[in-house]
């Protein structure tokens, strides 16, 4: 079932001679091979000419003559799509043609004409090859309606590559639409299925879970959305006499898990209304949630009288309560769908939100697009995924994993088993345009209505979604456990509070996390004492940089190895912010070395940096720089290497302008352990440089 929230000619092709014709008769699909490995078939890549194209909507390419490059769309379902090639008039005329290219000449020694609507309507193949040779391969005195939609053609032995072929249909012959879904070349002779591209080791059957009573009633939920710890579900619930507005008006509802192990769907508190100002007597859904819990962008602008219009909103949670909800302003923000149907989802870091419209440059009835944040909190005019994603049929329902790279979406463009399927790809690179081919989730996933609404928690262990099949009344929330195939690369979310070094009350702050060494691959979140800790999720695998800035403060940094985490990490972090003051000491944790020796460990510089950056806003500041080492070895070296650690960053603070007068040392060796020195670990902390601020 589909859920939405709802607002207010012929081209002239040259031709050459004709050889003698072959024909076959269509194979049937018994002892078959799947086509799902690119190498074995080689599917239409161009268009060269057709008789005529049936109209789709104003903007698009619905049911022209491009539609039938690539892989099937349709089939091996059956039945209209404006996916799929078909002629201007419905029911045809006895001399329909399309002609199509391939990128790369080949040898066809089998020929796959899939026809999603009327298979059987084709009278003649011509191939021509590579020396502009025309070859007729079939040829049929009538039509030959199947059941089977895939024409497959066995020439003889052919002593010719395959550059294009022309398929002539009799449209008149078959009453009502003709459609050819795509044509495809192989140099195999054994019969190729058409199958649809479903993720790597589908599981036969996957559980669907009822999150029971406490969440579902006899009315509708739908668009569920898990915050990112998987403690609170958001969904929006239909036909309730509860809901503000109407009973038949949509309202945002919530339910908290009780306990900390997601083992049991019993586990949802009764469900919640939201109440206002976030529900209103109009219709009202959540589409994504910050990984902090605390924001929540909203369906609809929520204007000043009181009223809606299309758009999409912003609210943030305070010890007050949900704020009212204010606009996110995307450049150019139009819609041309009739009905103004809009679903969309924010990326973790929350600078992309990912929506489901239809705009001038769709090529179906919606599309995926993609708008970025600007510096002014303002959003950029909406730019397509591409044509990877998005279809002549309506892409819906994204959902952007906690990776910031692998994208859930509903599409009825992609071969699926109904009226729109759940499928996943993945972002290639750092662009918004360059994504894998779509994976159908499966029959256990994807029934033969409309499916959609996938969300899923940082951790990556369950996805929630509605459905109506098992429900209790009408569509209710339901989760299954993902298979390895489609679980989104492992992340960690990283949360905690930033607290004054002395009295260790909190300090309203910025957080910054950037990959170590790449100052340009940063987040930023904003940590208020008053909404609570901070939270930002980042991807395992790499090493990060985490610091605290606040005006009046030294900028503390941490590092953050995840370098080595494979799976879903909770991590906690209270970071200490020291005032800058005088008799202040700043223990610099990144300032570290080898053992035995004292040249500055890479990363070093970024705190030097910063203390750079005070000696230079505070031009009277004067400091003491005091050297530590560990314990290991005998005394009188460690010593002399304290010493030389503290002359080495105070060269390198001179080296970048700040006068040797301001700059005071002090070697300690050993003597002042703040580890135990047990193991290396430990040892590792000893070996540090603290600065303490003499003068202001």
């Amino acid at each position: 079932m589909r859920f939405w929230i709802i607002l207010t000619g012929i081209i002239i092709v040259m031709t050459t001679s004709r050889s003698q014709a072959q024909t076959t008769t269509p194979q049937p699909q018994t002892g078959t091979r799947n086509d799902l490995e690119p190498s074995r078939i080689q599917w239409a890549g161009r268009v060269m000419g057709v008789s005529s194209e049936k109209k789709g909507e104003s903007t698009g390419e619905q049911f022209s003559a491009s539609q039938a490059l690539g892989r099937p769309s349709k089939v091996p379902e059956m039945g209209e799509s404006p996916c799929a090639w078909a002629p201007f008039y419905a029911d045809g005329t006895s001399d329909e043609w399309i002609l199509l290219g391939f990128d790369k000449p080949m040898y066809a020694r089998q020929i796959i004409i899939a026809e999603n609507v009327n298979p059987g309507a084709v009278v003649r193949v011509i191939v021509t090859d590579d020396k502009s040779t025309e070859h007729v391969v079939y040829e049929a005195s009538g039509t030959q309606p199947r059941t089977d939609p895939l024409l497959r053609i066995f020439p003889k032995e052919p002593d010719y590559r395959c550059s294009r072929i022309k398929v002539v249909i009799n449209g008149a012959a078959l009453k009502g639409m003709n459609q050819i879904d795509a044509i495809g070349i192989s140099e195999e002779t054994t019969p190729i299925a058409v199958g649809i591209n479903l993720s790597r080791e589908t599981p036969k059957e996957i559980q669907k879970e009822n999150l029971g009573k406490t969440v579902n009633s006899a009315g509708q939920e739908v668009a569920p959305v898990i915050s990112p710890d998987g403690r609170t579900l958001y969904f929006t619930r239909n036909f309730n006499k509860a809901n503000i507005g109407a009973a038949d008006r949509q309202d945002v509802w919530y339910s908290t898990r009780q306990s900390a192990a997601n083992t049991n769907q019993g586990d949802w508190s009764e469900a919640v209304n939201i109440g206002p100002p976030i529900n209103n007597a109009g219709d009202n859904a959540i589409s994504g949630m910050a990984p902090d819990g605390r924001t929540a962008y909203l369906i609809n602008v929520y204007r000043p009288d009181g009223g809606m219009s299309f758009g999409i909103s912003k609210s943030i949670r305070t010890n007050a309560g949900w704020s009212q909800p204010v606009e996110c302003r995307i450049a150019n923000n139009y819609n041309l769908h009739e009905k103004n149907q809009l679903e969309f989802c924010v990326s973790p870091d929350g600078r992309a939100i990912i929506l489901a419209v239809q705009r001038k440059d769709t090529r179906g009835n919606r599309d995926l697009y993609v708008s970025l944040q600007k510096p002014d909190n303002s959003w950029t005019e909406p730019v397509s995924l591409g044509n990877v994603i998005n279809t002549a049929e309506f892409e819906s329902s994204p959902f952007l994993a906690a990776d910031s790279r692998t994208l859930y979406f509903t599409s009825a463009g992609h071969a699926g088993y109904g009226n729109g399927d759940i499928f996943v790809s993945r972002r290639l690179d750092e662009s918004w345009g360059n994504w894998s081919e779509p994976e159908n989730l499966g029959p256990s996933i994807n029934t033969d209505e409309w499916d959609g609404y996938f969300t899923i928690p940082a951790s990556g262990d369950y996805a929630y979604l509605s459905s109506r099949a098992g429900s209790l009344g009408e569509d209710d929330i339901f989760r299954l456990k993902l298979y390895p195939a489609i679980k989104p690369d492992p992340v960690a979310i990283i949360s905690g509070q930033v607290l004054d070094s002395k009295s260790k009350k909190p300090v309203a702050s910025e957080v910054i996390s950037e990959v170590f060494g790449d100052s340009t691959d940063l987040s930023t979140v904003d940590y208020n004492p008053e909404t609570g800790g901070f939270t930002m999720i980042l991807p395992t695998q790499k090493v990060y940089t985490l610091k605290a800035k606040k005006e009046g403060y030294f900028t503390t940094t941490e590092v953050l190895d995840l370098s080595k985490d494979k799976r879903f990490r909770d991590i906690r972090r209270t970071l200490l912010l020291v005032k800058i003051e005088p008799g202040q000491k700043i223990t610099m944790r990144e300032v570290l070395f080898q053992q035995s020796q004292y040249e500055l460990e890479p990363g070093a510089n970024t705190e030097l940096d910063q203390v750079v950056a005070m000696l230079e806003k505070y031009p009277t500041m004067e400091l003491l720089v005091e050297g530590h080492t560990d314990n290991q070895g005998e005394w009188d070296l460690n010593m002399k290497l304290s010493e030389d650690r503290v002359r080495v960053v105070k060269e390198y603070l001179m080296a970048k302008g700040v006068d040797e007068t301001r700059i005071q040392t002090k070697a300690w060796g050993p003597s002042k352990p703040v580890a135990s020195n047990t193991n290396e670990e430990k040892r590792k902390l000893n070996r540090r440089v603290e600065f303490t601020i003499l003068k202001l």
